[in-house]
């Protein structure tokens, strides 16, 4: 199934509350936003990989709890915190490893305080940080943030070329202004993940199904670009009521899909 569940649905509940609750909502596919450090080793890792296993959920992707301090920690003047930072993120990459997830979420910076050759530079030296993990880094078009310009996320890959990766957010791109679909045609196959959701004149993040985003021109687009990842569900727990909200706009998603 290509149709998946993000945790931080269910935020501020604990991480491992939230897993189990994606479970029940039935789904196949997750990803685990990660809210402190003691997650990321130890027993509340091992309890992770346990829900996981009992509910034989694929977890795809992780999401720091360090999306706050991007720019502060990678992607300022000080060169040293960067560096610094080399050494950091592997926490993130050992845990997603242990959870059998391949991508790892980034916001990237508010601001650009860095030339943008060096701003790429660093996304490469993270993600080859990321490289013996079988993890590999993709930049999320957050609202407020660089990323959330098509034309900026063309430079990263033209910079980049295969080591650039992008997740697309629906909801993130809504509430910027801009088109989702433009960042289909600026990176095209750079996309490998995408954060879904519905929104409408008067909302910007609703449960699939139930707004008026045309999802199926939105699978067209994606697939005709190459796109073969998941598509996670990712709303704000004020978005929906509970599980079943979820699980119907699983259905609805796997319905327009084909996949039911």
């Amino acid at each position: 199934m290509r149709i998946g569940m993000s945790s931080s649905c269910f935020y501020p509940e604990e991480t491992e509350v939230s897993l189990r609750r994606v479970g029940e909502a039935g789904a196949e596919t997750a990803e685990i936003f990660f809210n402190s450090p003691s997650e990321l080793h130890g027993d509340l890792l091992r309890e992770l990989c346990a829900i996981k296993a009992q509910y034989g959920m694929d977890v795809v992707s992780v999401h720091p709890f360090m999306s706050f301090a991007e720019g502060f920690w990678l992607f300022s003047e000080y060169e040293r915190r960067f560096r610094d930072s080399l050494d950091f993120y592997p926490r993130f990459f050992e845990a997603a490893e242990a959870l059998g997830a391949h991508l790892f979420v980034l916001h990237g910076a508010k601001h650009l305080k860095i030339e943008p050759e060096r701003y790429a530079e660093r996304l490469f030296l993270l993600n080859e940080r990321a490289k013996p993990f079988g993890v590999q880094v993709a930049h999320e078009n957050v609202v407020y943030y660089v990323g959330e310009d098509p034309a900026f996320m063309r430079q990263m890959q033209k910079q980049l070329g295969r080591d650039f990766a992008m997740v697309l957010d629906l909801k993130q791109a809504c509430r910027a202004g801009v088109d989702p679909f433009a960042f289909i045609e600026a990176v095209g196959d750079g996309i490998v993940h995408v954060h879904i959701s519905d929104s409408d004149a008067d909302h910007d993040c609703l449960p699939p199904g139930k707004g008026t985003f045309p999802f199926p021109r939105l699978f067209r687009a994606l697939e005709g670009a190459g796109y073969g990842g998941k598509y996670i569900i990712e709303l704000y727990r004020h978005n929906f009521t509970d599980e079943r909200d979820l699980s119907e706009a699983q259905a609805f998603l796997r319905r327009t899909l084909g996949e039911d």
